[in-house]
């Protein structure tokens, strides 16, 4: 796009009710206080202009939108490309709204941007037009809310304007406001006056004329803008603006000529209930206003404190410094005197009144004005006096608080009804006010009520009740936060001031306690916790629900409780009869007068002392004051005597239950004592006896308000708690307990009493309505009791006591009935009581758990119990039925459902059930089993039924206006979304066997369609996953909506991507997959969207890409795979439409990364994470992959990250705390949090770049890669410059972990806090939904609620208990990350090492690295389980380091030096005690890594074996240093290998496999002769430990075929631990004291009886297995095996082994008929690799017997088993020779098993080659297998002929005298034929030796390292030296054995010749002499009779013709073998010379 700027506009991005939003909420950091101020800078031109903030259509901005450049430059500066398509839209909304076109498509493209099209915008519709006008009336609600929140910003602004820096908006509004009002705030304020008055008489603009509905539209829009500029104008006159006399006149006249905003131009719209609220709200807000104005608290300040009025003043910012403005004033307030005006009037008679004060009884001199003014209010000063004239605002007091005037009930509407005051009520009507119940609304009539008490004495206010109710309105009947603030305020200033603000106590005091219940009532009001559960107007704001108090509840609490606790008067009605008489009690006091004849009045005296209901005693000759008429029979007297209150609340408890004994049981009850009376001469009074009415059964009314009292007081303030329950047990008792054998009933008794009795008389049997306020009181006390460790226990006593409350087993008890009462009315007062009772005791359970436990674990047993009864008392009664009830009003559905659902989640939260030794694990596990395991439909309908109907619901609930019940709502979606997040999480941990399985919520959640009841007659089909989507793209359900919606589909999708089987998918239940991606994609792109909810959104892409294809397509593309149908002629692919996917979103993030680096760390790590997992399955994806691949950019983008500096390791030892975003986070929060999410970034990048590289390996194959991908190429300079590469693996390997933190915790846990168990504070949250930080991997919040209970006793312990846990998760944090990234850098050095393996530059500096990471390592001291997973990954880190080095055979100083420097670091890496690998092998480590430590062993030790070799390469120190670390080596494998064999025997087990596979390879290359030249050491160690015995011990029971694992053999290919055995074995065959070590411990017993000896005996071993398709047989390969071993012990032994050659004798004996069956193989047999190994190994074990003896000294068996292998040899060596020599044949025979032999030989198979000899074979990578399969047939044929050579005792025959030659041996057949079927002849071998030769004439002249075949998977490429080495030997071997068997014929002196073929032509019927080693010799003397002649015939052909051809090809060999002297390794001696002389002498000289 040209033109347009790369950065984003502010002015589309941030709408002004997401700037309204924050602004009120004042929870942002320091950057987003920055990105507000800016963006309110822009629109300073929208906030000055009332009227039109869009501005007004304009030929300038029309040219602008039309302008050919397309290009509009914004007021932040932003360049905007206007699209041609898009000029229709914003000239149709420009006319629509009548707004300036620029300010069209800024509103245009947010619309676009916040919002988004509708799903049905423009749908069917194909003309612009029809399009546009869809747009127009999709955009309208927007651009309606632009314009009120337009307005709405300035209310936060203006309100934090006097708020102090303590106020982070009041910085903003420091540096906008002046802008804003341009200085002038008193014109500022003129024109908001000005801009009302516009609005109300604005008309109905003539386009809507005939648009009925629109207009109606249009007028409620402009009365809503009427209304929140008068906010606007409440909050600037509340501080910034002065109220100077102007000001004040122009808005009472503004006030009074709307008539508080009830005059209309559009009246006539404004009449259905929406408009009659609004014009309620605005006059509620103009009575306000009018009160503010007049500065009522200012007015009634004392005269001469800083503020109070005084008269005259030249200060013009007050309006009384102004005569006229107050003259006008009286004047509008006089000539306005309706009812809806009379809180103005009485202000204004208040003013009035300190006016006339001021001037009246002051002496100074007034201006004439003034007492002009004044005299018209005061009849004293007016001429026309009259003697009963009063003071004009006495008069206006009157004329205002007669009942008539309505005063009283006005303000009492105003406080119960009034959005304005009512949150409850601004929710149910959805009113527009912008802040129901602000603080500032109840101070302003705080001032007025006041100004009503020093304007009228208390005593003589008419309707004091009335009156008293609105003081309980103001002060009690509110949230705490909107009350706190003013009942503080009375409770420090007011009650001080004077005697006239506290009037209203004193009078109610006076009248105590005969009438109770208005002190009881004032007093609860004024304890700022705000209304009752019980009251209409509650919220039921869960949010407050066991938050701690603020200062000004605690302090308003303590001062009721002070108040209450010293009264100074008692007041009783006393009969006049008791003031006479001989017997009185009382006595009338004659009046007396005081100086200034004033009367004291009549008073009273007491004759005897009393005791007082209340248990305080009235001593004699008290003082008394008559309160009620003279002369009267009854006489109310107000005793000067101080008590406490709190006694008669409790007398009055104790006498109510007294009464209701009484009641309930008949008149006959009686409290009987035997103790010991009173004193007789105190007379004790009781309730009735002091005037107090109540009825026969008591006050219920009077009992409710005291227990409503108490609760109000101790309410989560548990010290003052205390200090009330001492209070009512201190002192005497009350008088209504007389038993006095027991001590009187506490609160706790009297309240369970209550309680019980109310329950039991509300049900259904009583036939009595249920006592809901005395039910719901009594609990409240009790849960407010809660909390009080001396208390609790009676409470939780009392519950497991009674069966009323939750039943038990056997009776459901009485409360189900009760409540089942509610029922029927549909209210549920008494139900969330309950629950608010539950809840409380699990609070207080939870908090107290390790008190208890340590002190008193018996109770802890019944608490679990009481929950326990509790909890399934809930789930059965109310949770699985509530949602089928009736109800009056849906908010206490949506309250129980929240309530109940927040308590499963604190159970599951507070004690989750995978941990052992939870506190309540039988209580987590019962709701665990409700909802998870056991779940039925009914309970888990209410959380499904509330997810799918939440929106449809909530739409209902909005059209219909009850707002009320929307929030209720929302709140109730919230706790059932965690829920159901914790529920879904906790399956996951569960075992296998459960977590595996699909639950009943899943299937539910899953479900198709569910149909949800959204009222009584409407239903819907909704399904919930497509629900939770759209909650999450939801703004109007709040910000944790979004949030929790996306956590669970998150959580979902992880649980469902667990269970086996085909589970259901995310996508699979979307209606509209593209549209919901398309959504969550436009969340994340947002960049001032919420950081929390933008992070869920990408975690769910993350994870849905990892676990769901078809969404994971979605999410990289866009949109779904289509398919295209294609005819004969290719389609033309149409071009697709850019789509906005994750990918491409990331892909262009990430061009930003230095920003978001910097501001949003954590915002960046998402997105990184989610390129990491799209690269994962970068396969799925390589389409859409390949663009983004090839973009330079992007890998640069990523190289740049991963070389950014990370800077220092933060500090993680944390002291003090801070607030950030509104929550307590430590000091070093941000700055560690910052640093772990910016190693993980890097982490990120390094694990891209090594995918990207292994799909591009993995994308050339095997045939490599010529070009390196652009991913390396970014990072190449990295590995080239080695201090930087080192710098870069430092910060992988830095040591940040620190285990002493975690120490130091539990060492002070332990000492403090025994009974804390610090593994259940473990987050239970997936590690990907953790925030690095302070909260990282252990709940502070759940530890400070375990601590609570010693927050008392041990504060300091417990603060410092806290301070560790906070470092302990900041400093894993660290170290996640810090693992995080070495796990990064060692994948990335794996997939790098086909480009820097072999670099010389590079491994230099990797060995540098590798001794510097090893030397860590190896002086390791930390311990741990997390430091076993650090551990293992940075030696992981130092293994991939040697991956890359790899072994070199030229190496400079410095690399030997570094080498050996690792070499010594691996002895302390394996004697390493903190992190031992000798534990990690023995399991004691969670995280084992002595795997990695053996690698890493191994490479040491081959590479030390390859220095070991070089001559002058090591001095004596590095040779020391390499000895000490191999014997530390040998030590720890030998002895790891004896514990694995001794283990491998009693189980199958992979990890053990693993480890015999490393430990035989460490041990093999540790062994070798050439490194370690003496055994003695490693064999001692062998014996001391017995490992060879084990190792043979294991290899007779394990199973060598794998049939007891069929499954897992079909895996692996090969079975547990055989292999690794047999290895092992072979590694002690090879070292000839270890060879006979095996032996004497009896390896041929073990190879003898096997599972598999059986099988071997009978000769049924085969290559293949039905069992295994397609793989070698297990036991072929270890029946090979087992060959090769025994060949090399008996080759170690050599002929010091005749007693073992015995043995192997008898054992080939014993399997004959398997060698025998490999031997007898044919050309006309397939051939296989595997058989051909056998035969291999059957060679050489017979070559190994042979080499074990000579001729002369072999025994017997020996003798029989070479004569047993000769004639099967002879055969064997004939179809040798005829492979060799027919290739192509060979080839036809090969069968390739494996999947791998195939593709070889397929491929060598299509070559067109022709081969026709084993030289053409041989050509180099004609045909490569066949080349090898010739190459391995020389080798045999070899093999065969150097046995043979030693069967035959050739040796003897070359170097011997003829009478020393052996006498009996085998003999070639002696004839030139060569027969296929029959033994090799001399023929064969002539042949065989040619062959051979032509090979060697082909290659000798060829470089030695010239390679003929290409190195493979499983083996190494073939050279020239190679194919030549096997090629002379077996030459010299044809050689040797041809010239011996020749010598051997001619000897004989017994020769009979066979007949050739050519003298006869049936030979092949003649007994084929030689190669029975038993003769008979009749037979010999008739052969020589018969055919003398034959016989010398045949001698003399042997020693001419035969001898002839052998002598020929000796001279035809001495050339060749001489050239390959300068092939082959080593000297080698000619035998060509030595033969041919032989030849001439012995053979053809015979």
């Amino acid at each position: 796009m040209s033109g347009e700027s790369s950065k984003r506009s502010s002015l589309i991005d941030i709408t002004y009710q997401y700037i309204h939003t924050h602004l009120s909420s004042g929870q942002f950091d320091s950057t987003l206080q920055a990105q507000i101020t800016e963006t309110l800078r822009h629109r300073i031109p929208h906030l000055q202009n009332f009227s039109r903030p869009f501005g007004s259509p304009s030929s300038e901005s029309r040219k602008k939108i039309e302008s050919s450049s397309s290009s509009v430059a914004l007021r932040d500066g932003v360049i905007l490309r206007v699209e041609e398509t898009d000029r229709p839209y914003i000239f149709a909304i420009s006319e629509e709204f009548d707004i300036d076109e620029v300010e069209a498509l800024v509103l245009f493209r947010s619309f676009l941007y916040n919002e988004g099209l509708p799903p049905d915008a423009g749908e069917g519709k194909e003309d612009v037009d029809s399009m546009v006008q869809d747009l127009v009336a999709a955009i309208t609600p927007f651009y309606q809310s632009e314009r009120l929140n337009c307005l709405r910003v300035l209310i936060p602004l203006f309100r934090s304007w006097a708020a102090g820096d303590e106020d982070p908006v009041n910085q903003i509004a420091r540096e906008v406001l002046p802008e804003i009002t341009q200085k002038q705030v008193q014109s500022y304020t003129t024109k908001i006056i000005d801009e009302y008055v516009r609005k109300t008489k604005e008309p109905i603009p003539a386009k809507l004329d005939s648009l009925p509905k629109k207009a109606a539209q249009w007028v409620k829009c402009n009365a809503r803008e009427q209304l929140v500029l008068l906010e606007v104008l409440f909050w600037v006159m509340w501080d910034a603006a002065k109220c100077t006399g102007p000001t004040v006149v122009r808005i009472l006249e503004a006030a009074y000529q709307t008539n508080l905003g009830s005059i209309q131009q559009n009246g006539n719209f404004l009449l259905e209930d929406e408009g009659l609220q609004l014009q309620e709200d605005s006059a509620a807000l103009w009575i306000l206003i009018t009160i503010e104005i007049l500065e009522l608290e200012k007015v009634a300040a004392p005269p001469g404190d800083k503020g109070g009025m005084e008269l005259p003043t030249d200060d013009k910012s007050v309006y009384w410094s102004s005569p006229e403005s107050l003259q006008r004033i009286h004047e509008l307030v006089l000539s306005n005197d309706g009812g809806q005006f009379a809180c103005t009037y009485l202000a204004w008679a208040f003013v009035l009144s300190r006016i006339v004060a001021a001037v009246t009884e002051s002496n100074k001199d007034f201006p004439q004005p003034y007492i002009n003014f004044v005299q018209g209010l005061v009849p004293q000063l007016d001429r026309s006096y009259a003697k009963d004239r009063e003071p004009i605002h006495v008069l206006m007091a009157k004329t205002c608080l007669s009942p008539e005037a309505g005063f009283f009930q006005l303000i009492l509407t105003l406080l119960t009804k009034s959005p304005l005051f009512v949150t409850a009520a601004a929710w149910r009507t959805g009113s527009s006010i912008t802040d129901p119940n602000a603080v500032a609304y109840r101070s302003v009539l705080k001032g007025l009520i006041i100004a009503l008490l020093e304007l009228v004495p208390a005593e003589l206010i008419p309707q004091l009740d009335l009156f008293i109710e609105v003081w309980v309105a103001l002060f009690g009947r509110s949230e705490p936060r909107s009350i706190e603030g003013i009942c503080a305020q009375f409770w420090r200033i007011d009650i001080e001031i004077g005697i006239a603000r506290r009037a209203i106590l004193d009078v109610a005091r006076t009248r105590f306690p005969v009438h109770i219940r208005p002190l009881i009532r004032l007093l609860r009001a004024m304890t700022a916790a705000g209304f009752l559960d019980t009251d209409p107007l509650s919220t039921a704001d869960h949010g407050s629900e066991g938050a701690p108090l603020t200062l000004e509840e605690e302090a308003c609490a303590n001062a009721v409780f002070e108040y209450l606790d010293e009264l100074t008067t008692y007041t009783q009605v006393v009969p006049a009869a008791a003031c006479t008489g001989g017997h009185a009690l009382y006595e009338k006091m004659p009046e007396r007068y005081t100086g200034g004849a004033i009367s004291t009045g009549v008073t009273f005296t007491n004759l005897r002392p009393i005791k007082l209901p209340g248990g305080s005693t009235l001593p004699p000759k008290s003082v008394g004051r008559l309160l009620s008429p003279d002369g009267a029979d009854m006489v109310v007297i107000a005793w000067q005597h101080k008590h406490s209150g709190w006694k008669v609340l409790l007398e009055i408890l104790t006498d109510y239950v007294n009464r209701r004994r009484i009641y309930s049981g008949g008149s006959s009850y009686h409290d009987v004592s035997f103790g010991k009376r009173g004193d007789p001469k105190v007379q004790s009074l009781r309730l009735e006896d002091i005037g107090v009415e109540m009825d026969p059964a008591g006050d219920e009314d009077i009992v409710v308000d005291t227990l409503d009292l108490i609760r109000s007081v101790v309410q989560d303030n548990p010290i003052l708690a205390e200090r009330l329950l001492e209070t009512l047990e201190s002192g005497d008792s009350v008088v209504a307990h007389s038993t006095t054998e027991t001590s009187p009933p506490d609160l706790v008794q009297l309240t369970t009493t209550i309680l019980e009795e109310a329950l039991s008389r509300s049900s259904p049997q009583n036939r009595q309505p249920p006592r809901t306020a005395l039910i719901t009181s009594a609990m409240s006390v009790l849960a407010a009791l809660l909390p009080l460790p001396r208390y609790s226990n009676r409470v939780w006593l009392y519950i497991r006591s009674t069966a009323s409350l939750f039943g038990s087993e056997r009776n459901i008890g009485v409360t189900s009935t009760v409540l089942a009462a509610e029922r029927l009315t549909g209210h549920y007062t008494m139900t969330l009581a309950l629950l608010l009772l539950v809840q409380q005791l699990f609070a207080e359970a939870s908090s107290s758990v390790l008190s208890v436990l340590q002190e008193n674990p018996k109770m802890q047993q019944v608490k679990e119990e009481v929950l326990m009864r509790a909890t399934r008392f809930i789930h059965s009664e109310i949770w699985i039925e509530h949602v089928g009830w009736k109800y009056a009003q849906l908010a206490d559905r949506f309250e129980i459902g929240r309530r109940i659902s927040s308590l499963y989640v604190k159970i599951l939260r507070y004690s989750p059930t995978m941990l052992q030794n939870a506190p309540f694990a039988k209580l987590s596990q019962a709701v665990c089993d409700a909802l998870l395991s056991r779940a039925t439909m009914s309970a888990v309908h209410p959380i499904v039924n509330s997810i799918t109907s939440g929106s449809s619901v909530m739409n209902h609930l909005y059209s219909t206006r009850r707002f009320g019940d929307a929030r209720r709502l929302v709140y109730m979606l919230e706790s059932h979304l965690r829920l159901t997040r914790i529920v879904l999480t906790y399956k996951q941990r569960l075992p296998t066997s459960t977590s595996s399985q699909v639950c009943l919520l899943e299937e539910v959640l899953c479900v198709r369609g569910t149909a949800t009841s959204v009222t009584s007659n409407t239903t819907s089909k909704n399904d919930p996953i497509d629900a939770l989507a759209a909650y999450v793209k939801e703004r109007a359900m709040g910000a944790h909506i979004p949030v929790l919606a996306i956590q669970v589909l998150f959580a979902l999708c992880s649980s469902l991507a667990a269970c086996d089987g085909m589970p259901p998918t995310i996508v699979g239940h979307l209606s509209d997959p593209e549209g919901t991606v398309a959504s969550l994609v436009r969340i994340v792109m947002h960049p001032y969207d919420d950081s929390k909810l933008r992070i869920a959104v990408w975690n769910f892409i993350t994870l849905a890409v990892d676990n769901e294809p078809a969404l994971a397509n979605l999410f990289v593309t866009g949109h779904f795979r289509t398919p295209t149908l294609k005819g004969k002629e290719k389609a033309q692919e149409e071009p697709a439409s850019k789509q906005n996917s994750a990918l491409t979103l990331s892909v262009e993030m990430l061009e930003e990364w230095k920003g978001i680096w910097e501001s949003n760390p954590q915002s960046l790590a998402s997105v990184l994470r989610f390129l990491d997992v799209v690269w994962e399955h970068g396969h799925e994806h390589k389409g859409a992959l390949q663009p983004v691949r090839q973009n330079k950019t992007f890998w640069d983008s990523l190289a740049a990250i991963v070389k950014e500096e990370l800077g220092p390791v933060p500090d993680y030892r944390t002291e003090n705390f801070v607030i950030i975003d509104g929550e307590q986070h430590t000091e070093l929060h941000e700055a560690v949090s910052a640093h772990a999410y910016r190693t993980v970034i890097k982490s990120h990048a390094l694990h891209i770049i090594g995918l990207d590289i292994r799909m591009a390996l993995q994308a050339a194959g095997t045939k490599g890669t010529s070009s390196k991908p652009t991913s390396y190429s970014s990072l190449q300079d990295v590995f080239q410059s080695g201090e930087e590469f080192t710098d870069l693996i430092g910060d992988a390997a830095s040591r940040t972990y620190d285990p002493s933190l975690h120490d130091e915790l539990l060492e002070l846990v332990q000492k403090h806090f025994k009974a804390l168990q610090f593994e259940q504070l473990q987050r239970p949250r997936p590690l990907v939904e953790r925030e690095f930080g302070d909260s990282f991997a252990f709940s502070v919040g759940l530890a400070t609620i375990r601590l609570q209970t010693f927050s008392a006793s041990k504060t300091q312990e417990l603060d410092e208990a806290l301070r560790k846990i906070y470092s302990v998760n900041l400093n894993i944090s660290l170290a996640h990350a810090q693992t995080t990234l070495t796990q990064s850098w060692q994948f990335l050095l794996l997939q790098v090492v086909p480009f820097l393996r072999g670099v010389s530059t590079v491994r230099s500096t990797l060995l540098s690295i590798a001794d510097s990471i090893s030397a860590d390592i190896a002086s390791e001291k930390r311990s741990g389980d997390m430091m076993s997973t650090i551990h293992h990954a940075r030696l992981s880190l130092l293994l991939s380091l040697l991956e890359v080095a790899w072994f070199s055979t030229t190496e400079k100083k410095e690399e030997i030096q570094h080498f050996i420097a690792l070499v010594k670091n691996l002895r302390g890496i394996l004697l390493n005690t903190a992190q031992s690998p000798a534990k990690s092998f023995l399991g004691q480590i969670s995280v084992p890594f002595h795997r990695v430590v053996l690698q890493i062993a191994y490479f040491c030790m081959r590479h030390s074996r390859s220095l070991w070799s070089r001559q002058k390469t090591l001095n004596a120190d590095q040779r020391l240093n390499i000895t000490s670390t191999l014997e530390c080596t040998l030590i720890f494998v030998i002895d790891a290998l004896r514990l694995s064999f001794d283990t491998a025997r009693t189980k199958l087990d992979l990890d053990l496999d693993q480890d015999l596979e490393l430990l035989v390879a460490v041990f093999e290359e540790s062994t070798r002769p050439d490194f370690n030249a003496s055994p003695t050491f490693w064999l001692t160690r062998c014996q001391e430990t017995v490992v060879i015995q084990a190792s043979l011990e294991l290899f007779r029971r394990m199973d060598l075929v794998g049939f007891s694992d069929l499954s897992l053999l079909r895996a692996r290919k090969q079975p547990l631990y055989a292999p690794h055995v047999l290895t092992f074995h072979t590694a002690l065959a090879s070292v000839t004291s270890a060879a006979e070590r095996l032996a004497s411990e009896g390896v041929l017993s073990a190879y003898s009886e096997n599972p598999i000896s059986d099988a071997i005996k009978a000769g049924s071993i085969d290559v293949v297995l039905p069992e295994l398709p397609g793989e070698r047989s297990p036991a072929h390969k270890a029946y090979c095996s087992m060959l090769a071993v025994i060949a090399g012990v008996t080759t170690a032994l050599g002929r010091h082994g005749q007693y073992f050659e015995n043995e192997v004798s008898g054992l080939v004996q014993l399997y004959s008929d398997q060698i025998r069956r490999a031997l007898s193989w044919t050309n006309s047999d397939p051939l296989t690799l595997p058989l051909l190994e056998e035969i291999e190994q059957v060679v050489n074990l017979f070559s190994a017997i042979t080499r074990g003896s000579t001729i002369l000294t072999r025994s017997e068996a020996v003798q029989r088993a070479l004569s047993f292998f000769t004639n099967d040899a002879l055969l064997l060596l004939q179809q040798v020779n005829y492979a060799v020599t027919h290739p192509n044949h060979l080839a036809s025979l090969f069968e390739p098993i494996t999947s791998e032999e195939k593709d070889e030989f397929e491929s060598d198979s299509k070559s067109k080659s022709s081969v026709s000899s084993p030289t053409d074979v041989v050509d180099p990578m004609r045909r490569p297998f066949l080349a090898r399969l010739v190459h391995r047939f020389f080798r045999l044929s070899s093999s065969i002929l150097n046995t043979l050579i030693g069967i035959s005792g050739a040796e003897t025959v070359l170097t011997g005298e003829p009478e020393d030659w052996p006498s009996f041996t085998t003999l070639v057949v002696p004839h030139s034929k060569v027969v296929l079927g029959e033994p090799a002849s001399i023929g064969t071998l002539l042949e065989l030796g040619n062959c051979s030769l032509d090979v060697l004439r082909h290659l000798v002249n060829r470089p030695p390292l010239q390679a003929i075949t290409p190195a493979s998977a499983t083996s190494k490429a073939l050279d020239v030296r190679d194919s030549v080495t096997v090629a002379r030997r077996n030459l010299e071997g044809v050689l040797f054995y041809v010239v011996t068997q020749l010598a051997l014929w001619l000897s004989r002196p017994d020769f009979d010749a066979q007949p050739t073929d050519a003298d006869i032509d049936d030979t092949m019927g003649i007994s084929k002499i030689g190669y029975e080693s038993t003769r008979n010799p009749e037979k010999e003397r008739r052969a020589k009779r018969q055919s003398l002649t034959l016989a010398e015939r045949l001698r003399r052909g042997m020693s001419g013709e035969m001898a002839a051809d052998v002598q020929s090809l000796l001279m035809k060999a001495k050339p060749i073998i001489a050239k390959t002297e300068g092939v082959i390794e080593g000297k080698s001696v000619d035998l060509t010379p030595v033969l041919s002389r032989f030849v001439q002498e012995r053979i053809m000289g015979a």
